[in-house]
């Protein structure tokens, strides 16, 4: 359960530099356009710290981390997460400085999204998992 509190506090961390560092960057270079740099820090707290802190919730219910997958899951939707923002970022610096973009920096960035939505599956698979059947549900109330 830690694990996922530190990754939660990380990515709010990680939401709040890249706030800071797209409004100080956007400043220093008079930028008034659209730049990926906007929604690096919406993903960082919406896919990073929200969703770490409701799989903690999660794990709280459903002991998600009793299952193999749950290390997989993990680890994976973190390096798509990780490979995503990255490039995000430096995609929208470049556009800010007004420096020449590449095609493959789409190409790795779309990569990194493959990734995290295989992270999402095997999370999924494992939740569907861990979530006790009907029959097999403990019932607290009269019968």
């Amino acid at each position: 359960m830690k694990k996922l509190y530190n990754a939660a506090h990380i990515y709010m961390i990680l939401g709040v530099i890249s706030g800071l560092y797209y409004r100080e960057l956007t400043k220093l270079n008079d930028f008034t356009g659209d730049s990926q740099l906007g929604v690096v820090h919406t993903h960082l707290l919406a896919l990073g710290m929200l969703f770490f802190l409701v799989v903690l919730a999660l794990e709280k219910l459903f002991t998600l981390s009793a299952s193999r997958l749950f290390n997989w899951s993990f680890w994976v939707y973190n390096a798509g997460l990780g490979l995503t923002v990255l490039m995000m970022l430096i995609h929208g610096t470049q556009t800010v400085l007004g420096a020449e973009t590449s095609a493959a920096i789409s190409g790795i960035a779309g990569l990194g999204h493959i990734v995290l939505t295989v992270g999402l599956v095997l999370f999924f698979i494992n939740l569907g998992k861990r979530i006790p059947a009907k029959n097999d549900a403990i019932h607290d109330g009269p019968e």
